[in-house]
């Protein structure tokens, strides 16, 4: 349901009704039963090719998906805030059978034909649509390859529902980090949600470095990749709300917020007091960082 609906749909309601829905409904949430606490994962996922691919990052994450089983932190369901979701509001998708969604271009065939098949998480989308005013329910998306280019490591068996939380590009970075601390509950109730983006992400540096072969990170890359990592230590994640603060290094690694802005989503879920695992290192193509953490 788009937003016009949603407001359609409450306008429709009797007065009581609508006082009920939302005095009593985030009541209601908070007081299902909790299952096992999952952490907040960020992971900086990087060219859609790392779906196909067998090296140390894809590996990292196959490692990291098995201890999730062996440890008996199976998710209940997932959650994936992509930076490739970008909307005019906050949107969670609700529909039953997500799509795969090949976002991309000049890739080959195989990379087109790979398929997701993890059923979506409708109930658990509506519970966590009730836990922001800002949050509206949709249908109209699948799992673009910010989701299922890293489950396809973490999860391959697609056996864990998943649904998609969009990202309203057009407010400022302090609103994704504040509405993310209203969705800590749904860690409480066993679903696991995962930032899937870059800390440093710089096509157009980056793709002449491919190109060329050259592997070695440019120290403005390697400069911001570390301020955020030193902040994330600190626990000091509302500077990273103002990221430009660190000058020329800021500007070149974050040209564009869209894969910036899963990062505080997976640091606003933290309740700041958690552990930081780093699970995965790299500055790669010169200028984009894989960087990939757990929380809690």
């Amino acid at each position: 349901m788009n937003r016009k609906s949603f407001l359609k749909s409450l306008a429709l309601l009797p007065l009581a009704t609508y006082n009920m829905k939302l005095q009593d409904f985030p009541k209601l949430v908070e007081n299902a039963p909790n299952t096992t606490k999952m952490p907040s994962l960020f992971v900086g996922h990087g060219s859609p090719m790392n779906a196909l691919a067998d090296n140390a990052f894809t590996r990292s994450l196959r490692k990291l998906g098995t201890e999730f089983k062996k440890e008996g932190k199976k998710p209940s369901a997932i959650l994936v805030v992509s930076a490739h979701w970008l909307t005019r509001g906050s949107f969670v998708n609700i529909n039953p059978k997500p799509e795969t969604i090949h976002d991309f271009g000049g890739f080959p065939k195989e990379l087109f034909d790979m398929q997701y098949p993890a059923p979506g998480a409708p109930e658990k989308a509506k519970e966590t649509a009730l836990l922001s005013h800002l949050l509206f329910e949709t249908e109209e998306w699948g799992l673009d390859h910010g989701t299922w280019s890293i489950l396809v490591h973490l999860f391959p068996e697609a056996d864990v529902p998943v649904f998609q939380l969009s990202i309203d590009f057009h407010q400022p970075l302090q609103y994704h980090l504040d509405l993310a601390r209203e969705l800590r509950a749904m860690r409480e109730k066993g679903v696991l949600i995962i930032g899937s983006g870059n800390i440093v992400h710089n096509l157009r540096m980056s793709i002449p470095k491919l190109q060329s072969g050259d592997s070695a990170p440019y120290d403005w890359a390697l400069e911001f990749d570390t301020w955020v990592a030193e902040k994330i230590a600190d626990g000091d994640y509302a500077a990273l709300t103002n990221y430009e603060q660190i000058g020329s290094a800021g500007k070149m690694a974050v040209p564009t917020t869209d894969h910036y802005i899963p990062l505080l989503y997976t640091l606003g879920l933290s309740d700041g007091k958690e552990a930081v695992q780093q699970v995965y290192e790299s500055v790669e193509y010169g200028g984009m960082s894989m960087r990939t953490f757990q929380v809690g």
